[in-house]
Formats: C-alpha cells, structure tokens, sequence
C-alpha cells in the first residue's frame, strides 16, 4: 500500500504536534495558521467561498476527496500495526456504554445550562434582528455625514466584532462541554493514565474561553444598546454560572496546558 504523503508532514518541524486538538476553530483569527497541520491540510480543498458552502457541488466534492485521503490513513496505519480492520465486530456493552455516557451528559446540568444559553442567544438575535439593522444604518448615516467619523467606525466595527464573537462560540461553548462531560472519567480507566492530559480539562478549557469572549461581547452590547441592558444582564449572568459550574466540575481545566497556544512557541516558523 502506497505511504499516504501527509504522513511525511506528521514530523515536520514547522507544524506545532496537536495543536488543532484544543483550539476554537477560528482560523480566521488565529495567528497559528502556519504551524497547523490541520490548516494546512484544510487549506488544500478550501481556498474560497465555493469551498465552504455546504450547499456547493465543490464543498460536497472536497468533502469526498478529505474522507478518502483519511480512510487511506487508516488503512495504511492500521497495516502497519497488524490490525484487521475487516475482523472488528461491533461491542454491544461498549455500544450500550457510550449511550449511557451520551445520555448523563445531556442530563447534566452544565449542559443543559449551556444548550440553554445557546436557545436563547438565538432567540435573542431572532427578536432584536431590526435593533441591530437600525442600528447599523443610523451608525452608516453618521459616517456619510461626516459625524464623529472615527468614533463611528469604531462602534461600528466593535458591535460587529461582538457579533462575530457571540455568533462564533454560540454552539461550540454546548459542544465543548458535551465532550468534556463525556469524556470526564474516561482515563482513569486505565491503570497508570491518571497523570495524562485529560481531555475533559482541554476541551473544558477550549468551553471556557468561548464563555470569556461571549461575556466581554455581551459586555459591549449592554454599551452600545442600554435599552436592552437588563435583557442581556440576564444573558450574562448564565454565561456566568456556565463557567463557575465548569470551574467546579473541571478545576484543573484553566491549567490546561494547550500545545502551541500555552507553551510559548512562535506563530511564525523560523526553521531549525
């Protein structure tokens, strides 16, 4: 079976080992982009609008080409450790475990608080749709008349930025901690592991951020429409007892140490 070429990238100096493992998936902002395998191999198939429309014929076609380059990974791993992929019969107690574990996540209250918070973010948007839209003529007006223009623009750009932000974590900061709650115990199944970076902490901590950044976005709403201040006060404060509870449930998660972001490596690659 012929070497899958990403395999000669996996020991490349210049990609940052695991570093896709614990980020928020915001290329578009991070400054790591060079030194992300990941990235690097998103970027192949990628490259435009076309590509990341999932309603595009490209999309779907790079798609197809991204699965087939990963099951030639597969294959060709499991080849060369001698596992039979075609002798792997399906376990009915682990599958009846993982629905188990699938199941307390849900049931747990940190989850159920942020797929709450993720309702009403969306509800939120939903209902002050023609706030945000007068807002941004009234501030568009006051940039065609020339008033207060770079304060204008600023405001402008920083109601967007919230946006973004807010719109960016609204499901990841639920899906984070679905996996962490998911996998909290998973390790210490395994005698000797208990030392191991926990999964659970990581992506804990990937939650944690996305609550940071929401907060501070909400913050810069309650600025820039107090009309609505007590509304998304509310808001806030559920952001902020999503994180005490994560806090709680995870403490050693802030602590957790994520490959590039918290270990001090350069964004840009300067070669041995």
């Amino acid at each position: 079976m012929k070497r899958p070429k990403i395999l000669d990238k996996v020991n490349d100096p210049r990609y940052i080992s695991g570093i896709y493992n614990y980020c928020d998936r915001w290329c578009e902002r991070c400054q790591f982009t060079e030194r992300c395998l990941n990235y690097d191999k998103s970027e192949k198939y990628i490259k435009d609008e076309e590509g990341k429309d999932v309603t595009n014929e490209k999309f779907l076609n790079n798609m197809h080409e991204i699965f087939k380059e990963t099951m030639e990974l597969i294959q060709y791993v499991s080849k060369e450790r001698g596992i039979d992929l075609s002798n792997i019969e399906p376990d009915p107690e682990f599958e009846r475990k993982e629905k188990q574990i699938r199941e307390n996540a849900e049931n747990h209250e940190l989850s159920k608080e942020a797929k709450k918070y993720t309702d009403i973010a969306r509800k939120w948007f939903i209902s002050e749709k023609e706030l945000i839209e007068n807002k941004q003529h009234e501030l568009n007006k006051f940039i065609e008349m020339g008033l207060n223009e770079q304060e204008t623009i600023n405001t402008a750009f920083n109601i967007n930025d919230a946006i973004e932000i807010i719109r960016w974590y609204q499901f990841q900061i639920y899906v984070k901690l679905m996996r962490a709650l998911s996998n909290k115990d998973d390790l210490f199944e395994f005698e000797g592991m208990e030392d191991f970076p926990s999964d659970a902490d990581g992506s804990t901590k990937v939650a944690l951020i996305g609550i940071d950044r929401s907060i501070a976005a909400w913050g810069s709403f309650q600025k820039y429409f107090p009309d609505k201040f007590d509304d998304i006060l509310d808001i806030i404060l559920l952001l902020d007892s999503i994180r005490r509870q994560a806090e709680e449930c995870f403490p050693k998660a802030r602590g957790f140490v994520r490959a590039g972001f918290d270990t001090g490596e350069s964004a840009v690659y300067e070669g041995e």
